[in-house]
């Protein structure tokens, strides 16, 4: 049994400082648990003489990653660069060297998960990565254990606190998106270049991951086409009031036949959803399991400390793993190839806004269009605008993404005055 388990860092930045952080904190009650002393003896920054956010000895910085990978004496490479090369690189060589990983790297996890967890598991090392899904939330460990013995069926979330806290603040003080995405900027929640954010794209990558380990399904993460919250508008939000629901960027992933549907769109969902009140930066994740149920895990999904708390429990659990000389290895998975349903094959209610001339036989026209494209209406309000215009707001009922494209082309091409301003899918 080892009395002293040794890590090193790639990578000290927001995520890294949380979890260094941790581990100096709350190091007594940590190294009690595991029965050993942590020491972190290596740390490879991009730039080792920058001032840093946590007090760090400065004789353990160093700007080459392979002093931490070729490093005989650390046990624990724990990767929080981000992006998939090099670091998958740099983990491949960490194995080779026969050292267990800890990442949270959602992207990484995304495109190339289940070879770097196969490698790991013939290796007989640990890779964890509690991380890289909903920041300090624990719930890739519950899906691996506490509800493996359910068939999941589906799961949905929000998992991306920048555009919650966006459409949190646009929902509260009726603003814009452009202003509300700057606010958020100003105050860290969004990043400078805030593309794989709002675009959906962070989200399609965790809810990918989530995929995989609760269905057992080797997914590939192009085949998804996420729509984010860009077009969403103050008037939307009004609406969506009016009608008793709430705007969500919401991750889904459910089983369909042999197929999963795994979507992230903005998304109506009637107030008495669970996920209809998680608000700003915090997160939530439903999972359903064929015997425990409705399930959800709420809690921050960002953040130095919360994300970095959930990188300092998979140090702690491979560290068990050293000191009792077991090989828990990477979890234990079988990933089957399964591909993902078309988007133009989803089927979803939807939230229609049109505009329109403000004319006779205007509505029928509308429910004519829709109706030659087999999508029927389940309520209409209409509302008058200026200069001879009227805005008609419209939920379907459920109909395949594909027919209702085709009868918005043919709504716009019917009239000039005609123009879709916004379609959101309806849950719940």
């Amino acid at each position: 049994m080892k009395s002293a388990i040794n890590i090193g860092f790639l990578g000290m930045g927001t995520v890294g400082t949380g979890a260094y952080r941790t581990l100096a904190d709350n190091r007594p009650a940590i190294e009690a648990r595991v029965g050993a002393t942590l020491n972190v003896k290596k740390i490879a920054v991009a730039h080792p003489d920058l001032p840093r956010a946590v007090a760090i000895d400065r004789g353990v910085l160093t700007g080459d990653p392979y002093e931490v990978i070729n490093d005989p004496d650390i046990d624990i490479v724990v990767e929080l660069i981000g992006g998939v090369e090099p670091v998958k690189t740099y983990i491949r060589q960490a194995f080779a060297k026969g050292k267990h990983v800890v990442s949270a790297n959602k992207e990484l996890l995304a495109k190339h998960g289940v070879e770097v967890l196969t490698e790991a598991s013939e290796r007989h090392l640990d890779f964890y990565f509690e991380g890289a899904v909903a920041g300090g939330i624990p719930i890739i460990r519950p899906l691996i254990s506490s509800l493996s013995g359910n068939r999941i069926d589906r799961i949905e979330g929000i998992v991306n606190g920048t555009t919650n806290y966006i459409l949190t603040r646009m929902a509260l003080e009726k603003r814009e998106f452009a202003k509300v995405l700057a606010d958020a900027q100003k105050l860290g929640y969004a990043e400078a270049d805030p593309t794989s954010d709002v675009d959906g794209w962070d989200a399609a990558y965790k809810m990918c991951i989530l995929a995989a380990i609760a269905m057992q399904a080797d997914v590939d993460v192009e085949a998804v086409h996420p729509e984010g919250i860009s077009r969403i508008t103050e008037r939307d939000f009004d609406y969506a009031g009016e009608l008793g629901y709430s705007i969500k960027l919401l991750a889904l992933a459910k089983r369909s036949n042999d197929r999963l549907e795994i979507r992230v769109s903005p998304t109506l969902l009637p107030e008495s959803h669970p996920l209809a009140h998680v608000d700003d930066v915090f997160n939530a994740i439903l999972v359903n399991g064929s015997s425990v149920g409705n399930v959800m895990f709420y809690g921050r999904g960002a953040g130095s400390m919360p994300t970095g708390s959930s990188v300092v429990g998979d140090i702690v659990e491979v560290a068990r793993n050293i000191c009792a000389g077991s090989s828990a290895s990477a979890p234990k998975l079988c990933f089957a190839p399964t591909a993902v349903v078309p988007v133009a094959e989803t089927v979803s209610r939807y939230y229609l806004r049109l505009q329109v001339g403000d004319r006779p036989r205007c509505l029928s026209n509308i429910a004519g269009a829709l109706g030659d494209h087999d999508v029927s209406i389940g309520r209409v309000s209409q509302h008058e605008m200026a200069d001879g215009l009227a805005e008609l707001v419209l939920i379907t009922h459920p109909c395949p993404d594909a027919d209702l494209r085709r009868s918005l082309w043919a709504i716009e091409a019917a009239d000039p005055d005609n123009a879709v301003k916004s379609v959101i899918r309806v849950e719940g």
